[in-house]
């Protein structure tokens, strides 16, 4: 009997409180900004955190809560917002532009409503839509405030350049700092190329003081955040992708032909009143192609390449988790096959270039009780790659110097070609197939572990956390290359029109690879550790967080003077009045061993400002603007740029002048070097920043800011100043000053009208800069010194035609670069002394390096799963040296482009692009001039896919909850005034590439 009154007060007890859920339970839906379900998002009331729910595949949640409770939401980025309980039962929250996390690093992480600083994101979704190898290659136009620059070459290799606000210091140390979900990688940037897009959850770019305060030496130059993806609560997610990309070669430079070539030569030859080499019988057997092996024709480039390389991407991951534990890992497989052709002809082995990579990355959050939180994760990287020959043959170095004319391919014999003139390993072709090849590996693991500790039972809102990391990435070199005869038969007489008497001429041996041909190429290991006291309470209408931090990181690199130790101590706190006013003061303290022992530590202040205008009373009956606020933040920052190693002791070393040591062995003995600098500083950073972001109609976003720095105490040398009686090397002083200043602007729209969804948007930065102070010695005149001049200004001569003959040349203002001749480059006299020289040099162009302007803009809309999406990306303001062989050909026996010589000086061409031929070095010729420059600027198509997602009610069906099928397109389009190649892609460089991928994602 008693038996059964249990079982029915049960029944009672469930039926009470199935009835209480109905009448106290809160139902709602959680959308991101697209209008799409959030899944796995902790719902929590925020007065009692242990009263918690997770939203479900559609985004849909219910929690027991009453009217005026605060509900919290917080997603698997991060995001946060929060949402007071009305008396309507289902609730739809959109996580809009104000409840995207700002990640400041450090555990740090705030709302757009709450943040102070100058920090601009990019999600998953828009960063995966290139189908690179590498996170590095993902971000061109992406993210605001961030130049990347591409680079061409080996893919292992491709690391791109990056600057935030441009270049801002003399000491040419302008690079930012790469942090990892909040830890400093490795100093090479090497991450960039192991990291994947698909396991990158966000991208973040931390431009002004108040968001890189944190970051003690090493952040001045700004600071690219990279978060990787984490569990979700209460989900479960399997998602696999697979890609294959077809890629092609791009604006491969035309070289002469053979008998162009022998032409050329020949004409360069008479400018200098020299002998022809080619006589008209050899030019004619050029020209006729009827001696292949003694008057060859070789198109190296095609002898070398394929039309088409290809790469395959798969990946795997597993998301989700519990309350308890959440979990993210992936396992991604990439290969790559270059462009290299006849791969295969040596039995046992290929000459491709070729790449494979497997990551492996696993991130798991852990409960340890409700009070501690553990957090670990490990990424582990394999990398396997090969090419033909040694990278110290020149490959693509000899592809853009060796003539068509030069030797055949092979000799009748089957000989590789070669002769006395153009040597050992100049044969492209015997490089790729008789060279054999060698091969790398690299190996990294990149591991970090951090507890939070909940420490309230001591006073409320007090916590604690600790964190440490451990990199160890190596590369190794195997050799397998081997040597190979070459040689040719060369006519030495011609007979009745036809080759009479002849030579033949061998050289080079074969030999194997024997004994130990491995080597450690280079290895670098790190190791963080952080560790933070925190408080965060409210009262009544004041928020404060407030954080005591240490930091402390060692480096080491294979190779001398290469261990590093920096460390830093600092106070932030945050402070919040009605939701309307914020203000964060950050004071940091920071030592590194690269600075003088005296001189090592030094203290930054900064301070962040912001008004959350739409939180104004005045603003609460207005339907246009959803969320608006100001920011503004300034503050001084420290840097441990340094001009040497060692720059506060004298140097010594071996020479003849002012001995201080005699050396009887007869070496010259011992000098005093550079003089010690004493009483030196830190390179500093005054920082300047004002900003808005605005949310409007439901769906438009915009961000503008402002900045000025003013970097001073940049170490540069004083011999500007100094008299050459010193007689000895000048010190280093603190004595350089740069202001730069510009403007960032960034637009995003997103709307949903019924099934049609349209996205939109843009980035456009703007940034230069002036030196005002670089203690440079005196001129003759003001316009040619670098101060008041941009970092990085090329300064050439004038061009202002070509001499045409020997009477322009007697009749015009001497130039003082060497003996001219008609058809070489006439400069103009800007001084008006009637002499050119180096007097005459004035700025010209832009920066080489970093552009001034860096611009994007996308279109993409969906309708009823079928979109399309483009994105493009260029520069301006960016100058290119035409200084490779492509334009300034012959010399040193190389070849000639068809393009240089089409737009040569000939007496009938007086207006031509470039000056005459020569075989020689002409220092007149050679001086930077404008003939020399170009315009660098470029719009390229960076992204274009077209994709189908299936539709879920047939999804359901088979179980799953997503498939999507796309065909993408990688920088198809380039609009540029560079003729002759792609303007990433200048001088003797590999070609560009461009590229055209088939993919499919599934999750289940």
């Amino acid at each position: 009997m008693k038996k059964y009154k249990i079982i029915a007060l049960a029944m009672l007890a469930c039926i009470s409180l199935n009835g209480w859920a109905q009448d106290n339970g809160v139902v709602g839906k959680v959308l991101d900004k697209r209008g799409n379900p959030v899944i796995g998002a902790l719902v929590t009331i925020e007065s009692d955190p242990l009263i918690q729910t997770a939203t479900d595949a559609n985004g849909r949640f219910e929690i027991m809560a009453v009217k005026d409770n605060v509900l919290r939401i917080q997603t698997g980025d991060d995001a946060m917002k929060t949402v007071a309980v009305g008396s309507d039962k289902m609730m739809t929250i959109v996580m809009d532009f104000s409840a995207e996390k700002v990640n400041y690093g450090f555990g740090l992480n705030q709302t757009q409503a709450e943040s102070t600083g100058a920090v601009s994101t990019v999600y998953a979704e828009q960063i995966d839509t290139r189908s690179a190898l590498n996170i590095g290659n993902s971000l061109y136009g992406n993210v605001l405030g961030l130049t990347t620059m591409q680079k061409t070459g080996n893919v292992w290799e491709q690391i791109p350049s990056m600057y935030i606000r441009g270049q801002k210091t003399l000491n040419g140390n302008n690079g930012i700092l790469l942090v990892i979900d909040g830890l400093e990688r490795d100093n090479n940037w090497n991450a960039l190329n192991y990291i994947t897009p698909e396991e990158v959850e966000s991208v973040s770019v931390l431009r002004d003081a108040a968001a890189i305060a944190l970051y003690g030496y090493k952040g001045i130059n700004g600071v690219l955040n990279i978060v990787t993806k984490r569990g979700k609560y209460k989900s479960r997610e399997i998602n696999f992708s697979y890609d294959h990309s077809f890629n092609f070669q791009a604006r491969i430079p035309d070289m002469a032909d053979a008998f162009t070539y022998a032409s050329a030569l020949n004409e360069g030859l008479a400018n200098d009143g020299k002998a022809a080499r080619y006589s008209p019988n050899e030019l004619n057997a050029f020209k006729s192609g009827k001696y292949p092996y003694l008057y060859p024709n070789v198109n190296w480039f095609d002898e070398v390449f394929r039309d088409r390389g290809a790469s395959d991407i798969a990946t795997l991951t597993f998301r989700g988790g519990s309350t308890k534990m959440r979990y993210f890992t992936m396992m991604n497989l990439q290969n790559n096959s270059g462009f290299i052709d006849h791969v295969n002809e040596n039995e046992g082995y290929s000459t491709q270039d070729k790449f494979s990579k497997a990551n492996f990355r696993t991130n798991l959050d852990i409960d340890l009780s409700p009070k501690t939180r553990m957090q670990a994760n490990i990424m582990g990287v394999l990398n396997e790659f090969s090419r033909p020959s040694l990278g110290g043959d020149n490959l693509i170095g000899k592809l853009y110097s060796l003539p068509a004319a030069a030797f055949p391919v092979q000799t009748e014999d089957g000989l590789w070609g070669g002769n006395e003139t153009w040597g050992a390993n100049w044969n492209p072709a015997a490089l790729t197939r008789g060279r054999g090849y060698s091969k790398g590996h690299t190996r990294a693991l990149y591991a970090d572990m951090s507890l939070r500790q909940d420490l309230s039972s001591i006073t409320k809102g007090l916590g604690a956390s600790v964190r440490i990391g451990y990199d160890n990435i190596a590369s190794y070199w195997e050799n397998y290359t081997v040597s190979y005869k070459y040689g040719m038969k060369s006519a030495t007489s011609w007979k009745d029109g036809e080759p009479f008497e002849f030579k033949n001429f061998t050289g080079g041996e074969v030999s194997k690879v024997t004994g130990d041909n491995a080597k450690l190429d280079w290895q670098h290991r790190s190791f963080n550790f952080q560790a933070n006291v925190d408080w965060k309470r409210q009262f009544g209408a004041h928020d404060i967080y407030s954080m005591l931090l240490y930091t402390y990181k060692y480096d080491n690199k294979n190779g001398t003077n290469t261990t590093f130790f920096h460390q830093s101590a600092g106070w932030y706190t945050h402070y919040g009045l009605k939701n309307r006013y914020m203000a964060d003061f950050t004071l940091m303290a920071s030592a590194s061993n690269v600075l003088d022992p005296g001189h090592r530590w030094t203290i930054s202040p900064t301070v962040g400002l912001a008004w959350v205008i739409s939180n104004e009373g005045f603003m609460k009956n207005q339907q246009v603007i959803d969320f608006m606020k100001l920011r503004a933040s300034f503050g001084l920052l420290n840097t441990d740029n340094i001009p040497s190693n060692g720059y506060w002791n004298t140097t010594v070393g071996g020479g003849s002048n002012y001995p201080i040591k005699e050396n009887f062995s007869g070496d010259g003995g011992w000098a005093e070097g550079r003089l010690a600098s004493i009483n030196g500083t830190t390179e500093k950073a005054y920082k300047y920043n004002g900003g808005l972001d605005v949310s409007l109609l439901k769906g438009l976003t915009l961000s503008v800011d402002g900045f000025y720095e003013r970097r001073s105490d940049i170490w540069v040398s004083a011999a500007g100043r100094n008299s050459s009686v010193l007689g000895i090397s000048s010190p280093y002083v603190n004595g350089g000053i740069v202001d730069s200043w510009g403007t960032e602007i960034g637009l995003d729209y997103t709307k949903s009208l019924g099934n049609v969804k349209i996205m939109a948007g843009g980035t456009f930065t703007y940034n230069r800069n002036k030196i005002v102070e670089m203690m440079e010695e005196p001129k003759a005149y003001d316009y040619l010194r670098s101060t008041g001049k941009s970092v990085g200004q090329i300064f050439g001569l004038q061009a202002i035609g070509y001499f045409v003959d020997d009477a322009d040349i007697a009749n015009s203002i001497p130039q003082q670069f060497g003996p001219v001749k008609p058809g070489d480059i006439k400069y103009k006299d800007v001084n008006g002394d009637n002499v050119v020289n180096e007097n005459d040099f004035v700025a010209m162009g832009y920066n080489a390096s970093c552009p001034e302007i860096y611009y994007s803009f996308n279109l993409g809309f969906e309708w009823k799963g079928i979109g399309l999406n483009a994105q493009f990306q260029g520069v301006g303001n960016y100058t290119a040296f035409l200084s490779s062989n492509l334009y300034m050909p012959l010399v040193d026996n190389t070849t000639i482009s068809q393009y240089a010589y089409n737009n040569r000086w000939t007496p009938a061409t007086p207006n031509a692009r470039f000056p005459r031929l020569t075989t020689e070095e002409m220092d007149n010729n050679q001086k930077t001039s404008s003939v020399w420059l170009a315009d660098r600027s470029f719009l390229k198509m960076r992204n274009c896919e077209v994709y189908y997602k299936l539709p879920s009610t047939f999804l359901s069906k088979i179980h799953m909850k997503h498939a999507k099928v796309y065909v993408r397109g990688v920088d198809l389009l380039c609009f540029d005034s560079i003729d002759l190649t792609d303007p990433e892609a200048m001088g003797s460089v590999s070609p560009a590439t461009r590229s055209v991928h088939v993919g499919l994602s599934v999750g289940f």
